[in-house]
């Protein structure tokens, strides 16, 4: 009976977890469509929030993204961590879908060979990784201090040189530090849903505190990732460093254990897939909200429509 009640929870796991990817997809998409429209010379500012509040737009990609956070925060408290946050990835083709139903663009095929290939390669690492067995709860506090630390001073680098960059430049390094972001903190609702579900109350668990800190500075990061950049920029890095954060954390602090030997060759080669797909993906034109296509349509963004957004 225990063994069936650990296979529903993955399977629900599995699941919640591929919807919270759906519903950051959204978010993403109308996000960006609203925070595109502010200046450069806002961002890092508290003026960009108080004019994204009165966007309709804005306001709806953050409804979105907060019915995402939900499931996935229940989902990885269900979950091992390492199992179900690689279905993260799932986001950008989704992203990328729904940019093309969104504008009425034609997607290609290279970008169907992409989602496909990024399809098989999570898979692929899924079945041969098989993470199982570990616990947020039993891991030393030693490595919390230590895998937290090292990823928020990664974080705030990342941020520094972000900061001095321009467009792109800068749109790319804080998608990885937002991706960073989300992953610690990913890493922290696990420990406190390990810690409510054995008795402890939520406010005695050291990790809420954690996430009452970063969960705003990784939201700052987020919007300020959308403005300084398009999604080809910003998304990729966001994509993958989410998850390989949370499987980091895992694996190496909750003591969740993997398939070796022969599957960590498997293991390896669909993380190889799935970085190839999400090069493939971030060049896809239908997340450039500027770009114009030979379709003769366009996304609705050119430089002359920025202030209607």
């Amino acid at each position: 009976m225990g063994w069936q009640q650990k296979e529903t929870k993955s399977v629900l796991g599995i699941a919640l977890m591929v919807l919270a990817a759906m519903l950051n997809a959204i978010a993403s998409v109308l996000q960006r469509k609203a925070a595109r429209a502010e200046p450069e010379r806002k961002a890092f500012s508290l003026t960009m929030f108080s004019d994204l509040l009165r966007r309709p737009v804005w306001l709806l990609g953050i409804g979105v993204m907060l019915a995402g956070f939900i499931t996935h925060a229940i989902s990885i408290s269900v979950s091992e961590i390492a199992l179900v946050q690689p279905l993260l990835v799932a986001e950008l083709p989704l992203t990328l879908l729904l940019a093309s139903w969104v504008f009425g663009l034609r997607m290609r095929a290279r970008d169907w060979v992409a989602i496909g290939l990024a399809s098989i390669g999570l898979a692929a690492l899924l079945a041969c990784l098989s993470p199982h067995g570990g616990n947020p709860r039993s891991a030393p506090i030693s490595w919390w201090l230590l895998g937290a630390c090292g990823c928020a001073a990664g974080i705030a680098l990342l941020v520094l040189i972000g900061y001095r960059g321009r467009h792109e430049h800068r749109a790319a390094l804080l998608g990885v530090a937002t991706g960073a972001a989300f992953g610690l903190n990913s890493s922290l609702i696990a420990g406190v849903g390990a810690a409510v579900a054995a008795g402890t109350n939520l406010f005695a668990a050291g990790q809420t505190y954690g996430i009452i800190v970063l969960g705003p500075v990784s939201f700052f990061l987020l919007q300020n990732a959308l403005q300084a950049g398009n999604l080809v920029a910003s998304q990729p890095g966001f994509t993958l460093t989410n998850p390989a954060v949370s499987v980091v954390f895992g694996l190496a602090v909750f003591g969740e254990q993997g398939r070796t030997g022969w599957w960590l060759l498997g293991s390896v080669g669909g993380a190889v897939m799935i970085g190839a797909a999400t090069v493939l993906l971030s060049r896809s034109p239908l997340l450039d909200p500027d770009a114009r296509h030979d379709t003769g349509h366009d996304l609705g963004n050119t430089a002359g429509s920025r202030g209607s957004s």
